[in-house]
């Protein structure tokens, strides 16, 4: 059958396979990423999300599975899709012996930019990225943040239609990370693609108009971030109590009334409940005054993707486990 590729797709993969040794790195991942949107790919460290980064810019090569760039199969046509993507890896790639404006300008003519053109674009950039004044400073001199901020200008020199972005803002201060986030947001604005790799949870929820979940190798949900709160229930209610000592009390009478399991913290004096609709928060607070349940605050929440990553794989995004050795 002849494959006909999507004009609304930026990146479409179907079933990627990696595998070193007995370990499979990625375990069959399938993704479709709309042109011109921000496509999070959330994990912590070891569930593959750099493999599959490094499989669709042709850095590796599927064991199984297929993946297109714009149409361009990224095995039968590497040229081409090295022509329209930009990565920036975890890692800087930039040279410390060099200054800013030299690395990029290398950049631009490994590239194939003429000299003047590769020099007016280095200069655009770091006007772009904030780092006009270091321009002729070496890079030994440079901050963490002021070398992720050059490392993504770097991949721009060219242009690229689609910017892989993995994990980004990795060991960034608040400040430069907020930072990090307007600059994606304007290349989208632009008529950029971005996939944006991360396992910070709020980075997810702050920049992608899509997410993919990704765990030991595999996609495990997908959708947009309020999909996928609302796949894991509604709102929580969320009591602190006057009288700790009335915590067992107030949990039987909110799941009597709930119908629904609530959790306790003695320690904070706080109770936690789904709610399956916000419209009860006044008459449960009227039932516990009846039962003589002093309330000292209450509060009402939206799922996080912290709850939600928590409930679909059974642990934390923040991850303490070893990464895979090429994962």
């Amino acid at each position: 059958m002849t494959y006909t590729p999507s004009a609304a797709l930026a990146v479409e993969a179907d079933g990627l396979v990696k595998v070193f040794g007995k370990q499979r790195a990625v375990d069959g991942v399938s993704l479709a990423v709309p042109r011109g949107s921000v496509y999070g790919v959330l994990g912590p460290n070891g569930a593959g999300k750099t493999t599959t980064i490094k499989m669709l810019a042709t850095l590796l090569r599927p064991d199984a599975g297929s993946a297109r760039i714009f149409g361009h199969d990224v095995v039968e046509r590497p040229t081409a899709v090295r022509s329209l993507i930009g990565v920036t890896g975890q890692y800087a790639s930039v040279d410390e012996a060099l200054t800013a404006t030299e690395n990029l300008v290398i950049f631009g003519r490994l590239l194939g930019l003429r000299r003047p053109e590769a020099r007016r674009k280095a200069a655009e950039l770091l006007a772009e990225f904030d780092l006009a004044e270091a321009a002729n400073k070496p890079l030994k001199n440079f901050s963490g943040g002021m070398r992720r901020r050059l490392d993504l200008a770097a991949s721009l020199i060219a242009t690229p239609p689609l910017l892989f972005l993995d994990e980004p803002t990795t060991g960034l201060d608040p400040r430069t990370r907020a930072q990090m986030w307007d600059t994606i947001r304007r290349l989208v604005d632009a008529g950029a693609t971005v996939l944006l790799t991360t396992q910070y949870l709020d980075e997810a929820d702050q920049l992608a108009d899509r997410i993919a979940v990704i765990d030991h190798g595999r996609v495990i949900a997908d959708g947009t971030a309020d999909e996928l709160k609302a796949s894991v229930g509604g709102s929580s209610v969320h009591l602190t109590l006057l009288d700790r000592d009335q915590l067992d009390e107030a949990r039987r009478i909110v799941g009597d009334f709930l119908g629904v399991a609530a959790q306790i913290s003695p320690e904070a004096g706080r109770l936690t409940a789904p709610l399956p609709d916000a419209n009860l928060t006044a008459e449960l607070l009227i039932r516990l005054r009846d039962w003589e349940v002093g309330v000292e605050e209450i509060t009402v929440t939206k799922p996080t993707l912290d709850e939600v990553f928590l409930t679909i794989t059974g642990h934390p995004a923040e991850s303490d486990d070893t990464e895979r050795s090429a994962a």
